[in-house]
């Protein structure tokens, strides 16, 4: 059973060493599971993990090789509907107000609580709601959700004061995964790496100098002699051009939360976004839904935008082969006597750090994708999850 789940562990993407594997049989030698599955769980995961992000792949290998074990703690797909009362409790329930009944201290045992959650759990045969005693929801019992009890074993449902001992069957740390795509929160968070401070800006001395103030006061006889800096603000400047419309549809919501996050991040010097479809040409569009003559001309850009300009190119390269090689390809628009490969190559040679973020990237080598092979060939292009979009921050501020 063990080698399996070693197996399975690797086959989930985990990096598990021959010596953390050893040091887990340690462990089990010496019981510090205290011959458990849940002390197991803890202690396997406490070895053998050395990452949150992999945590939810942690919890798939492990539910793989040990759903079938039996537990006298074993809840059923029967019990777990009765619990399920998750949309009725988004109507009716009031957590500021039922917080405030909840003042008096409780002085909860642990193990008390856990013997009479296996003596419910044997003995109960039907749905219980309300109440104290059965295992079941919006009562004051110590077992179930959404009930008035801060403590005791938490089962099925939506979390609410996450107080509980235990939460089962939850895959808690899904969004931790740094494969999985991305939401606002996680955007922001990688475009925070884009940082090059610099206080050779033209702006105002308006930040205490204090090496400055003590080397001034120490020269001025011990009297004090406050000298001010300019403050240190981030030169990024950042050029972000997205595909819009066709294949790009599936992925509009995405789109938009990485903009949200763009312009929420008020810290860079300047952003400027601008649209395309399928692939750059001579015009690029001012808004997503890329109207004939709501556009501005690519060479303007190159000739206002200057090369140090950091770009984020965002599409899914999905185009037929003359969109990319012919000079009359664009159907959308003018091409202005170029393919959109030589644009491409014009963006390339104007920008010093351009970076294509892939929604839908083929891994390798995809020889199926025309397209995308080429474009790969011309910018390091990133599949828009987590560990893509940070690699793709990384290579933006290196030198």
């Amino acid at each position: 059973m063990f080698t399996t789940f070693f197996y399975t562990l690797k086959a989930k993407g985990l990096d598990v060493s021959l010596t953390e594997w050893l040091n887990l049989m340690k462990a089990l030698s010496v019981n510090l599971n205290n011959s458990s599955l849940t002390g197991f769980y803890y202690t396997a995961r406490a070895i053998l993990v050395k990452n949150e992000t992999d945590y939810d792949k942690f919890d798939m290998a492990f539910e793989e090789c040990f759903k079938g074990i039996k537990t006298e703690n074993q809840i059923t797909d029967t019990m777990l509907r009765w619990l399920d009362k998750s949309e009725e409790m988004e109507r009716i329930f009031d957590e500021e107000k039922f917080w405030l009944n909840q003042q008096e201290e409780l002085q909860i045992n642990r193990d008390d609580v856990e013997q009479k959650f296996k003596e419910r759990l044997k003995d109960q045969d039907s749905e219980h709601n309300g109440g104290s005693y059965w295992i079941g929801t919006m009562g004051k019992t110590s077992f179930g959700n959404m009930g008035g009890n801060v403590g005791g074993v938490r089962v099925g449902g939506k979390t609410g004061y996450q107080s509980a001992f235990s939460v089962v069957g939850a895959r808690k740390y899904r969004d931790f995964r740094d494969d999985r795509m991305l939401d606002n929160r996680q955007f922001q968070l990688a475009f925070r790496k884009l940082r090059q401070f610099s206080s050779k800006l033209d702006i105002p001395k308006t930040e205490l100098d204090i090496n400055g103030t003590i080397d001034s006061t120490c020269k001025n006889g011990g009297y004090l002699k406050i000298e001010m800096e300019k403050p240190r603000k981030n030169a990024v400047k950042l050029l972000l051009l997205m595909d819009s419309g066709g294949t790009m549809i599936p992925f509009s919501n995405l789109l938009n939360e990485l903009f949200q996050a763009i312009h929420k991040s008020n810290h860079y010097k300047d952003v400027k976004t601008y649209y395309f479809h399928n692939c750059i040409y001579s015009k690029l569009y001012k808004t997503p839904e890329c109207e004939n003559g709501e556009w501005i001309d690519t060479e303007w850009m190159f000739r206002n935008l200057d090369s140090d300009y950091k770009v984020i190119v965002v599409g899914d390269a999905a185009m037929a082969p003359e969109e990319l090689y012919s000079d009359s390809g664009n159907y959308r628009g003018p091409n202005g006597g170029l393919s959109g490969e030589q644009w491409l190559l014009l963006l390339k040679q104007h920008y010093k750090k351009v970076v294509w973020l892939n929604p839908k990237m083929a891994p390798g080598k995809a020889p199926w994708r025309e397209a995308e092979t080429r474009i790969k060939e011309i910018f390091p292009m990133y599949k828009l999850t987590i560990e893509g979009l940070n690699e793709a921050m990384v290579k933006l501020m290196t030198r």
